[in-house]
């Protein structure tokens, strides 16, 4: 079994306990429920350097990240720095993340939140919504043709923004569907948590223009965004390369005044 399976097998049971420790009736009842969320796709549209910038603490393939940095300090941080919205790790077994962790970057910017996790139920769509997320991150490697519709609709009847990831070409022709936002081209392998550009590059051209095309993994460096933009991507999810920092923030605000530099902008 590689990892990403097991991450699937322990998301099914962690959803099933959750169902029952909060029930959609509560969910419901947040007041995030109608707040009228913020658009990653108009920033990522209206940017000239379209970092989207995470916050993550550990991840599987690296293990321990950063585990003194706080969700507030860095969500502070990356506004100041000039990025189009922030990625809050929720999953707890493998990334150590929290749904605390969403509500306190909603209450501490005004960027757009996205929460990444491993999303499998509908349940976990209204609790992101719940706990403050803008955008939610769907991945093609974990649901069926039929589940990616059903997820991105029931997304949208939320007011949330739908990130696809997709990994290879079998993966992005099931997932170009009206619901979609933004198509995510993984470039790390989830199997091997390998990483190379080539992916992006490979697949810019199979996603149709109406998508805006965001690159993710393994990007650490200005030469990264600078050889990636005119395959068309205009976002750039980063993580690891401002966590693994002391000050992601400060990180990356000397990133984004970088990029002007180097590209001009």
């Amino acid at each position: 079994m590689n990892i990403l399976d097991k991450i699937i097998l322990d998301k099914r049971k962690e959803v099933a306990l959750k169902k029952e420790y909060i029930p959609i009736q509560v969910l419901e009842k947040t007041p995030f429920l109608v707040r009228k969320t913020i658009s990653l796709v108009d920033k990522l549209k209206n940017s000239k350097t379209g970092i989207i910038a995470e916050f993550k603490r550990k991840s599987p393939s690296k293990s321990v990240i950063n585990d003194t940095a706080t969700v507030e300090d860095v969500a502070i941080g990356y506004e100041n720095a000039g990025v189009c919205g922030m990625s809050v790790l929720t999953d707890e077994i493998y990334f150590g993340g929290t749904l605390d962790d969403l509500i306190l970057a909603r209450e501490s910017c005004n960027l757009p939140v996205l929460r990444k996790d491993f999303v499998i139920d509908e349940y976990q769509l209204l609790e992101a919504k719940a706990f403050g997320a803008d955008v939610i991150l769907l991945i093609a490697a974990v649901l069926t043709k039929q589940e990616i519709k059903q997820f991105s609709e029931f997304a949208k009847r939320l007011g949330l923004d739908v990130l696809l990831e997709v990994h290879n070409e079998e993966e992005l022709q099931k997932s170009i569907m009206p619901n979609i936002d933004m198509l995510g081209v993984n470039n790390r392998n989830l199997k091997t948590f390998e990483v190379s550009l080539d992916m992006s590059k490979q697949l810019a051209s199979l996603i149709p223009d109406d998508f805006v095309k965001v690159s993710e993994s393994g990007i650490s460096s200005v030469e990264a965004i600078q050889e990636l933009k005119p395959y068309g991507y205009q976002g750039f999810l980063i993580g690891e390369n401002f966590m693994k920092t002391d000050n992601p923030g400060k990180s990356a605000k000397e990133f984004i005044t970088k990029l002007k530099i180097y590209g001009h902008l």
